[in-house]
């Protein structure tokens, strides 16, 4: 592993990664606010946070050189896959500063014949970033970093037609890969206490993931609203 990605991830270890995305048609979907989150999470003590596209990524940039993992989600015909789908998405989110580039990891089909293990190769040897496996089962984790993966997420445990059936956060898999896998391992998912982000250390992670459980305003007023329509 290439120095500056040791330091890279050693920086994470141990600590809170933000991860800061509202969804599409939400006023807090501007970058501007994204970015407010995201300074306003390491301001607080988080080692990190995850941003989704290159608007998004470049705000963040432009106040910090705290890590930055990126993303870009795209849905595109003929595939399942929509996290980072393809190189060029990858490239539009280095080119706006991300420092890890997360990917889609899991065992799906990629759009246009796309191969894991040629995207990472690329990302590394054209962009020198680092790939973060988004992944849903140890499989695809242990694919993953036999395609060249520097570290791997639990982020699509839950989200895939192997694991709907089961809600996340993955612990088996999490104490599993960590206990397996020669690569720091992330728990994401699922996350939604300071006691179960704790627990994900305790299991192994290398790091704790959160996003709707902190970020997540829509989401999370939808819940308090819905339960208090309930016991109405």
């Amino acid at each position: 592993m290439a120095e500056g990605v040791t330091s890279l991830l050693a920086s994470l270890k141990g600590g809170l990664i933000v991860s800061c995305q509202c969804p599409y048609g939400s006023p807090t979907n501007d970058p501007a606010v994204i970015a407010a989150m995201a300074i306003a999470s390491l301001n607080n003590g988080a080692v990190g946070v995850r941003i989704e596209s290159p608007e998004r990524v470049a705000a963040v940039r432009a106040q910090t050189d705290r890590p930055i993992i990126g993303l870009w989600k795209q849905t595109i015909p003929g595939s399942d896959v929509y996290i980072t789908p393809q190189f060029q998405h990858v490239w539009a989110i280095a080119a706006a500063g991300a420092d890890l580039i997360a990917i889609d990891a899991t065992g799906r089909s990629r759009p246009r014949g796309e191969k894991l293990g040629d995207i990472i190769r690329r990302t590394h040897e054209e962009l020198g970033k680092p790939v973060m496996a988004d992944i849903d089962t140890v499989d695809a984790a242990e694919g993953a970093i036999a395609a060249g993966a520097d570290c791997v997420g639990t982020t699509l445990f839950g989200y895939t037609d192997d694991t709907r059936s089961r809600k996340p956060p993955g612990w088996t898999l999490l104490k599993t890969c960590a206990e397996r896998l020669s690569v720091p391992v992330l728990c994401e998912g699922g996350i939604s206490s300071a006691m179960m982000a704790r627990q994900a250390l305790d299991y192994g992670a290398w790091s704790a993931v959160v996003g709707t459980a902190i970020t997540g305003i829509d989401l999370q007023v939808q819940a308090y609203c819905q339960t208090m329509k309930i016991a109405e």
